[in-house]
């Protein structure tokens, strides 16, 4: 072996490339640094700077301005009128607003960091350690380089301006927020309570179930097993818009099941509340206000379509999956003297999505 090591050794140490081989001889790669510096107008040119920051601040004042019109137009096109002229323009004047006052901002912030923030080229090295009291120092100091090279504190109508644009950002969509919110009305003195709305639909004893939208009753007998019927108040397909018809729907519309008796599993407080296997439940998902209209016959399960949430039929629509914290409300239902289904009250709790006052 010792031989046949020694030959090998000879052999490579004897050994010369062939006049037509080419070796490739591996030198370090260049560095070819950063390029040269190209300064920019506003650099060279003072003048060109102060109209570069006026413009920039110039744009932020611009989305305040655009900010405080999507409030005002909000106001001057109220969809409270329900007039379609006012909906369409609250609509349009409102959305311009708003878009106006973000692509202000947007584009403001682009100039300002293209024509006055330092466009320099910096290297920072990395360092092995960290948590030394220098690295603390180079964080301090890296970020008083940043605020002086973006200006942010020296220029300070750009900075201003571009607070105001953005605290004045939100106040529009505060003010949408706003029209949200039940609001009091000569006829309902406590129609800003929203306990005091949501408590109260048109369901009242005696009041027929009616097919959505044409308002015909709803026998029990017609009622087939596993079907899910969508469901108004009989009195309400006689309302025009005018006369708070999507309003008074929007709470009282409800979904109508029908399962085996035996299927129901009612609370014992709830026992009457159905009628051979046939059930009422509020279609306003608990969640955000979605209607809930997707029923699943073999697993009796409700669907929300917006959020997802699942409500077991068979168990008082109890939340089963889903955002929805607490279960849809159940309305009370029998049959009157000519075998059709009314409502043996209102609702006994609040419909609609939970919210902190609901008790």
């Amino acid at each position: 072996m010792a031989h046949e090591d020694d030959a090998l050794e000879h052999e490579r140490a004897s050994w010369k490339p062939s006049p037509g081989l080419a070796v490739a001889v591996t030198d370090p790669v260049h560095n070819p640094e950063l390029p040269p510096h190209r300064a920019r107008m506003t650099d060279k040119d003072p003048a060109a700077m102060k109209t570069a920051v006026r413009t920039v601040y110039t744009l932020f004042y611009l989305s305040v301005a655009a900010s405080i019109w999507a409030v005002a137009a909000y106001m001057i096109f109220p969809i409270e009128s329900g007039r379609i002229v006012d909906i369409r323009n609250n609509n349009l004047f409102v959305g311009l607003g708003i878009a106006l006052a973000l692509l202000a901002i947007g584009i403001g912030a682009i100039h300002w960091s293209k024509a006055v923030m330092s466009d320099k080229e910096f290297i920072e090295p990395r360092h092995a350690t960290r948590g030394r009291d220098t690295t603390r120092a180079a964080a301090v100091q890296a970020f008083a380089d940043a605020n002086e090279e973006s200006g942010f504190g020296r220029r300070t109508m750009i900075r201003n301006s571009l607070i105001a644009a953005v605290a004045a950002s939100i106040v529009p969509g505060i003010a949408l927020f706003r029209g949200l919110a039940p609001q009091d009305t000569p006829e309902h003195p406590n129609g800003g309570n929203p306990v005091y709305l949501l408590s109260h639909t048109m369901w009242k004893k005696g009041m027929r179930l009616a097919h959505d939208p044409e308002g015909t009753p709803i026998r029990a007998a017609d009622i087939t097993l596993g079907s899910a019927v969508h469901v108004i108040p009989e009195p309400l397909a006689e309302l025009s818009h005018h006369d708070g018809y999507l309003e008074e729907k929007a709470k009282a519309i409800v979904l109508l099941m029908r399962l085996l008796p035996e299927q129901l599993n009612p609370e014992t407080n709830k026992l009457d509340w159905t009628y051979d296997g046939i059930v009422a439940y509020s279609k306003v998902c608990t969640h955000v206000g979605c209607p809930v209209a997707l029923y699943e016959q073999q697993t009796h399960h409700l669907l929300c379509p917006c959020h997802q949430s699942q409500f077991d039929v068979a168990n008082g629509a109890a939340v089963i999956f889903g955002p929805a914290a607490r279960a849809l409300p159940q309305l009370p239902i029998e049959v009157d003297d000519e075998g059709y289904l009314v409502a043996m009250s209102d609702f006994t709790e609040p419909v609609g999505p939970s919210f902190w006052e609901r008790h």
